[in-house]
């Protein structure tokens, strides 16, 4: 086989075209472009213009000229810190392009400075390098790293060294931030869970558990057809009920393959556990067999640590004040990204999103939320949020093909699963939440009560076994509310004409009005 190799082009350059014509870079689109790092742009690019008002054009925050940065490393570091919050994949490239002695310099010069502790800190961190800089050591008021105003915080660790608070959702080796939008905050200051919770009080028990009963069972067959499988009934009971026991171990290696043995029935073909070997989403040319990635999996050498990184996320966000939901969002949409698995990532994937819903107390209990079912209707929707994360990667990826038609990564990729910004994913899955508890979880309750009102109604009418009774009510929804020529020429013969027409002026009362 031929094994070309695929290398990435040069995508790290900023190629976006400038919001104005005499506009200058600032903060991280400078710092990419100066220093050629390879990194994916971000989704938001800051410059300084000619006009005296700041302005957004959706991809670029426009500054003022009175806002450009002192065109020296620190000026577009604390730019950047300043105005655009914290890019982890950004500052790591830089990090380990520029000498350490650069930054040991910032923070001898700016001790007591705000922006320059945190460049400190931020070094350290992500290098491992101890910079020739005393300790602050108390002397200093705290400072929180991620800035409340640009990004969501996480539950905050101390560091006495550099008299920073650091406060980001994650871990060296698993990181990913979410943006505050305006769409966020207001489905976040909607109080779903509260909601949620308030919803069931009002249900009858038995209503509820049969409505969660049905919605566990239709999420579980809704993460199959995202698959594009349709599974015999007793699979999709099966899987129902592993997730209704999602939220109650907590995550670890020794878990997630648990999980994967329960996915996969037959594994005889499938290696089980961490890949050994490449991984992509895709299909393969037909007559050459030469993959067509549309996402290509971390490195199985980085498996452990990135493996490592989120479950300890996972476990750091676990008792914090961070959005469940957003919580969530980084847990599940990063497993999915790693791909650890050779197979059944997709519905682990899904699996994780109601695990951290239910560990953190968001859902209430007794119930899983839907939200497969959801994300299955917004399809489209759910492809894009993952092509948001995928497609601008695929460029840093140098790859050759092997000899079983998979890819083998041939670059350092680590950092481009470790780093980044979930955004997209988190206003995606949000508004997949917001759907499920205002409207599917209402739906099907409001659905149980109508369906006991009319059955209450058949069996008061006429004598009928409850089966019976069934099929006649279910005959009536898939028929519009009338009773097909099928149904009336065969299982309801014995009904007269009075009692057609009686039934089926009750179904219309109680499901159509």
């Amino acid at each position: 086989m031929d094994c070309a190799r695929f290398s990435w082009n040069t995508a790290y350059m900023i190629t976006r075209a400038l919001p104005e014509t005499d506009a200058r870079l600032a903060g991280y689109s400078h710092l990419i472009s100066h220093y050629e790092l390879k990194v994916p742009v971000p989704i938001i690019l800051s410059a300084t213009g000619q006009k005296h008002t700041k302005y957004e054009t959706g991809t670029w925050n426009v500054f003022t000229p009175r806002h450009a940065p002192d065109e020296s490393l620190y000026g577009h570091l604390t730019f950047a810190l300043r105005y655009e919050g914290i890019d982890l994949a950004v500052l790591n490239a830089l990090f380990q392009t520029i000498s350490p002695a650069e930054i040991e310099q910032i923070a001898k010069n700016e001790p007591g400075g705000s922006y320059a502790r945190r460049i400190w800190f931020l070094f350290e961190y992500l290098t491992n390098i101890e910079l020739n800089v005393a300790d602050i050591s108390g002397r200093r008021k705290y400072v929180d790293l991620v800035d409340t105003e640009f990004q969501y915080p996480g539950q905050s660790r101390q560091s006495k060294r550099h008299g920073i608070n650091n406060n980001l959702p994650g871990v060296k080796n698993f990181c990913p931030l979410i943006r505050r939008t305006e769409k966020l905050d207001a489905l976040i200051d909607q109080d779903l869970s509260k909601e949620a919770l308030e919803s069931v009080g009002a249900i009858h028990p038995d209503v509820l558990m049969r409505a969660a009963s049905f919605l566990l069972l239709e999420d579980s067959k809704a993460s199959y057809a995202i698959e594009g499988e349709t599974p015999q009934h007793n699979r999709a009971e099966r899987w129902g009920r592993i997730i209704g026991h999602a939220g109650k171990t907590p995550l670890s290696k020794a878990e997630l393959e648990r999980l994967q043995k329960e996915v996969i029935v037959d594994s005889r073909f499938i290696h089980m556990g961490y890949r050994d070997e490449g991984g992509f989403i895709g299909s393969h040319d037909r007559s050459t067999n030469m993959p067509i990635p549309s996402h290509i999996s971390a490195k199985h050498q980085d498996l452990e640590a990135l493996m490592e990184g989120l479950i300890e996320t996972a476990s750091l966000l676990k008792d914090s004040d961070f959005p469940p939901v957003l919580a969530a969002t980084l847990i599940a949409f990063g497993f999915v990204f790693i791909h650890p698995f050779e197979d059944g990532n997709g519905r682990l994937h899904r699996y994780l999103l109601h695990h951290v819903l239910i560990e953190t107390g968001f859902t209430p209990k007794g119930l899983v939320f839907p939200v497969s079912s959801v994300i299955l209707k917004r399809i489209t929707d759910y492809v894009t949020a993952l092509e948001a994360y995928s497609k601008p990667r695929l460029s840093f990826v140098e790859w050759r093909v092997t000899d079983k038609g998979n890819v083998e990564v041939l670059n350092e990729t680590i950092d481009l699963y470790r780093f980044f910004d979930a955004t997209a994913q988190a206003e995606f899955f949000y508004e997949c939440v917001h759907e499920t508890i205002t409207k599917a979880l209402p739906d099907e309750v409001k659905y149980l009560q109508r369906y006991d009102e009319m059955k209450a109604f058949v069996n008061n009418y006429i004598d009928m076994p409850d089966r019976t009774a069934d099929l006649l009510i279910r005959f009536l929804h898939q028929n519009d509310g009338k009773l097909s020529k099928r149904a009336l020429d065969k299982e309801f013969a014995a009904l007269t004409d009075d009692e057609v027409q009686v039934f089926e002026n009750k179904f219309a009362e109680v499901f159509q009005t």
